[in-house]
Parts: C-alpha cells; sequence; structure tokens
C-alpha cells in the first residue's frame, strides 16, 4: 500500500542473501531462502574466525602474565585486540541469525544460537580477568591498570554479544503472514534509518515527515535482517484493518 501524497524518495532494498521481491500468494508458507542460507553460513564462517583470532589473543595475553617482568602496555595492547574480534564476530553472528533465525521450538538451539555472542565473551575475558588479579607477577598498580581494562572490555563483548530481542522463525512467519493479511496477500513494507516500525503506507505521518529523506521498501524480513525492525506500526494497522472493512459485501458486515 503506497498511499497518497508521498513525497519523500523511495528505495526498494535488498538483502545480503535475499534479491527477491515482495510476495502475493497468501496461501504460500514462509520459508527462508536458500539465498539467505547461503549468506548466513559465510557470515557465521568469519564470525568464528574473528572469535578464534580473539581467543588467540588472549592466549598471547596470559602468555605475557606468566613471563616476568610483564609488559603491561602489550597486554592491554592483546586486551583491546582480543575485544575488537570479540565484537566484530558477535556483530556478523548477529547478522547471520537475522538471515537464518532458529526455530523456536528447540529452546536449547534458540538460546544459545541467539546469546552465543554473550558466551563467547564470557570465554574470552572471565578467565582473563580472574588471571590478571590473582597474578603474582603483577604490582598492584598494574593489576588495578590491567583488571579495570579486562573488566571493561569484558562487559562491552557481553552487551554486544547479548540479543534483546532475538528472531524466530516463527516470528518471522507470523509477522510476514500479518502483513499479508493486511495488505491483500502482499508482503510489502516500508521503514527508515532510524525508525522502530514499519508500515503499510509510504505516506503514513510518522515516516512522511520532514525529518525523513528516504523511505525504504521491501519484505518483513528485509526491514528485520537490515535494520532490525520488529513491529508493525500500530496507526498503519487500523488503517488497513478500517480500509478492509470499508469494502466488506454488507452481508458480511452484518
Amino acid at each position: 500500500m503506497k498511499g497518497k501524497g508521498t513525497t519523500k524518495k523511495i528505495t526498494r532494498v535488498s538483502s545480503p542473501g535475499n534479491t527477491s521481491t515482495a510476495t502475493t500468494d497468501n496461501s504460500e508458507p514462509f520459508v527462508i531462502s536458500d539465498e539467505n542460507k547461503s549468506a548466513a553460513r559465510k557470515y557465521r564462517i568469519f564470525a568464528v574466525i574473528a572469535w578464534l583470532l580473539a581467543f588467540g589473543a588472549e592466549i598471547g595475553a596470559i602468555v605475557l602474565l606468566n613471563r616476568p617482568p610483564v609488559n603491561t602496555t602489550w597486554l592491554i595492547v592483546l586486551i583491546i585486540v582480543g575485544l575488537v574480534f570479540v565484537v566484530t564476530g558477535s556483530l556478523l553472528w548477529k547478522k547471520a541469525n537475522r538471515l537464518n533465525p532458529a526455530s523456536e521450538k528447540d529452546k536449547f538451539r534458540f538460546f544459545v544460537q541467539n546469546q552465543l555472542g554473550v558466551i563467547i565473551a564470557i570465554l574470552a575475558f572471565l578467565p582473563l580477568v580472574i588471571l590478571i588479579f590473582n597474578n603474582k607477577n603483577l604490582t598492584g598498580k598494574q593489576k588495578t591498570l590491567t583488571g579495570i581494562i579486562a573488566i571493561a572490555a569484558l562487559v562491552i563483548a557481553s552487551i554486544v554479544g547479548i540479543d534483546f530481542n532475538p528472531p524466530s522463525i516463527e516470528q518471522y512467519q507470523e509477522q510476514t503472514q500479518e502483513v499479508k493479511d493486511l495488505n491483500n496477500g502482499v508482503d510489502h513494507v516500508y521503514w527508515t534509518k532510524s525508525g522502530r516500525s514499519y508500515h503499510l503506507y509510504s505516506d503514513c505521518s510518522y515516516i512522511n515527515t520532514d525529518r525523513t529523506d528516504e523511505i525504504f521498501e521491501g519484505t518483513v524480513v528485509q526491514a528485520r535482517e537490515l535494520k532490525n525492525i520488529t513491529d508493525l506500526c500500530d496507526y498503519c494497522k487500523r488503517r488497513a484493518l478500517r480500509e478492509k472493512e470499508s469494502v466488506l459485501p454488507a452481508d458480511t458486515v452484518n
């Protein structure tokens, strides 16, 4: 539903793994495309490589701790390098999860797949924090400095690694079907760079404003993949329901 009076630039997007356009078959069940699965696999491979490099940096830091006198400068450098790789891996892993989400039916796999970033963060930095504060080769000042930096790295990596709103195949199916039901069988929505909701109408007052330079259009899954947008605009939903009711036959309404 494009709506009337839209004056903003509208850009059709394509996700990294899915170049298909909006679907119009309301009876066709939603499935993750082979392209999305392939793209997700690549992101996960890169994520694992980044995490392995992070563990390599932390192992190097542990080796430094056992070689007095400890070079705190290099120790800090290795902690920061490890943090960069852990965060990079977590972001790539989250991207892969949005392309090819887990099913909520397998609760253990669903939890591990979506929270693997924070698990890796804990495994990478918590042992190092413990070793720093129990290390006899460091002075009190060195322990305080490097310990604080290691704790900060643990906290930052954990926050980035946590997925507070993890995607699931069931969620994708439900949200896609909701849009199709409201949109005459078409999986087609609009959103903006900073928006938190996707919309059924490009002229919705929440996105077609003076502050909006560009409106993006695509499928529900593309909005989730590219901007992690998970909610349908309430105003658009009410408007669509009113329009559907207005075209119902009189005997159906009664």
